[in-house]
Parts: C-alpha cells; sequence; structure tokens
C-alpha cells in the first residue's frame, strides 16, 4: 500500500528524509505513483546507457545433475575462465527453497541506504545461527538461512573443481577459511522506476568476493560485460530454477588473474517490480 503521505520531489532533503529517515526507501517512492525521477536518482549518461548489447550472446548454462562428470568439471572451469560468469541448473538446491526465499523477499520493507541507484536492499551478515535467529527479520531469516544451507553443497563443489584447475586437489581447513570463512546475503528490491532510461538498478561493478550465487526472479535485467568488445553488455537471462554464478574479485587474484571477475550491472525497470537475492562467499576479513 502507498504511503499515506506527501512529500516535494523537487526538494532534495525532502525526498531523503521520505526515503532514508522515514525508512520507506524507493519502493515507497514508486508506490505513490510518482510520473518523474527525482533529481538524485538521475545518472550520468555514461552510466545509464549500454552502448552496445548483444541480443544473440548469452553466458554459459551448466547441467549439475551428474557433479563427478569430467566434463561438467571442464564446462564450470572454461566458463570461469572465459566469462567469469555462469548459471547452473540441477544443482541440488530445492526448488521450493529458491521459491520460498523469493516470496519472503517480496514481504520485507527495506530501509534505504543513501545511494543513487533505484534499489532498496537488506544486507545480511552471517556470524552464526544463534545470531541469525535472534537478529535478522523474522519475515524472511528462515527462507534465507534455508536458502544459504543448501547452497552451501553446491558451493563447496564449485570450488573444488575451480581449484583442481589451479592444481590445488584438496581444500584443506585452511583453505576453506580462506574461500569462505566470511558470508553475507543481500535482499535486493528494484521497485517499477518512473523513468528506466534515466537510472539504473545497480551501476556497472565487480563483487570482492570468492564467489557471487545469486537468484534472480524472472523479470530479467542484469548484464555481464561482453568479452569481445568493451562497450558491450550481455543480458543473464533468467531461467526457472536457475542459480547465476560469478566469480569474484578474491578468486581472480588468488588464481593470478586466470578466471575472470566481471563487471555487470543491473537495468532500471519502467514495468515490472523485480527482486534478486546473492550470496557473497567472501575470504576472512583478516586475509
Amino acid at each position: 500500500m502507498a504511503p499515506a503521505v506527501s512529500i516535494s520531489l523537487n526538494d532534495s532533503s525532502d525526498v531523503t528524509d521520505f526515503v532514508i529517515k522515514q525508512g520507506h526507501g524507493v519502493k515507497g517512492l514508486s508506490e505513490m505513483g510518482i510520473k518523474a525521477l527525482p533529481e538524485q536518482y538521475i545518472q550520468p549518461l555514461q552510466e545509464r546507457v549500454m552502448t552496445k548489447v548483444e541480443p544473440r550472446e548469452s553466458i554459459p548454462v551448466i547441467d549439475m545433475s551428474k557433479w563427478d562428470d569430467p566434463q561438467v568439471a571442464n564446462s564450470i572451469c572454461d566458463a570461469a575462465e572465459k566469462w567469469g560468469f555462469f548459471q547452473v541448473v540441477n544443482h541440488g538446491v530445492p526448488l521450493e527453497v529458491l521459491d520460498n526465499v523469493k516470496k519472503a523477499t517480496y514481504g520485507f520493507t527495506p530501509q534505504a541506504e543513501k545511494a543513487l541507484e533505484w534499489k532498496d536492499y537488506l544486507s545480511l551478515f552471517y556470524v552464526s545461527e544463534e545470531e541469525a535467529a535472534a537478529l535478522w527479520p523474522p519475515v524472511c531469516k528462515d527462507q534465507i538461512l534455508e536458502y544459504m544451507r543448501s547452497s552451501k553443497p553446491l558451493i563447496n563443489h564449485l570450488l573444488q573443481v575451480l581449484m583442481k584447475r589451479l592444481n590445488v586437489n584438496e581444500i584443506d581447513e585452511t583453505k576453506q577459511s580462506l574461500l569462505t570463512g566470511s558470508v553475507r546475503t543481500n535482499i535486493n528490491y528494484y521497485p517499477i522506476c518512473p523513468n528506466p532510461e534515466l537510472t539504473v538498478g545497480v551501476g556497472r561493478h565487480s563483487d570482492v568476493s570468492t564467489l557471487t550465487v545469486l537468484l534472480q526472479d524472472n523479470v530479467g535485467g542484469l548484464y555481464v560485460r561482453g568479452n569481445e568488445r568493451e562497450d558491450s553488455w550481455i543480458h543473464v537471462p533468467p531461467i526457472d530454477g536457475a542459480i547465476v554464478i560469478n566469480i569474484g574479485d578474491a578468486l581472480q587474484i588468488m588464481s593470478n588473474g586466470r578466471y575472470r571477475s566481471v563487471e555487470h550491472r543491473v537495468t532500471a525497470n519502467g514495468s515490472s517490480n523485480r527482486i534478486s537475492v546473492p550470496i557473497f562467499v567472501n575470504p576472512r576479513p583478516q586475509t
């Protein structure tokens, strides 16, 4: 339901108070039915325009149903080297778990950060099951925790495969902590935008993680930097039940650049709300 308040979209302090201090977020602006984007959300031209979108290219989609098949392992490593991004299907995470995460994400009311992207998000740092149970929002904590638990075998298998190509045949406790010692989950909500051509959902960036495991809905809008040309972008099409995997900066560094951490971005949408839920698997902070 739209907030029953009135604000001046021409007054930046008024907008900031509504979005941040009152906690309505960008979601609240969108639900007011505004017809024009507040000025502070208009991105510089070079950030909101993608010079070239490659409509016929797509990142690899890998069937994980036969985890021990050497060809599956080769496909994972090849995708990490060439693209830095790939999608996995038949990955072992129950589809019911993924659906529950999506439903829970639509239910939460975000507190906005002061950012010029057309997005609200909640960031959940995982320390322990006990802390999460006590402090995470009740509307989504059970679903997110189950999503993280169910994704752990997939994450471990991907890292084992990727490390093996780097001649690391066993991930002992020390290496495991190095690769996966810190985990964070974001709940991202991208409301309908009145002027999507003037802004972005998320600007171009690469992740600092070891790996990122991303669940997206069926709306679309995630774009990955292309291989052939610096100014080309490739859409990551939503696939029902699939999970998007991308290599982060930490793994690119640890692999001496063999695996690629690639810039990506999310466009704003003028007709649909969008959600995504990434799990950022990171090295230990002291590493």
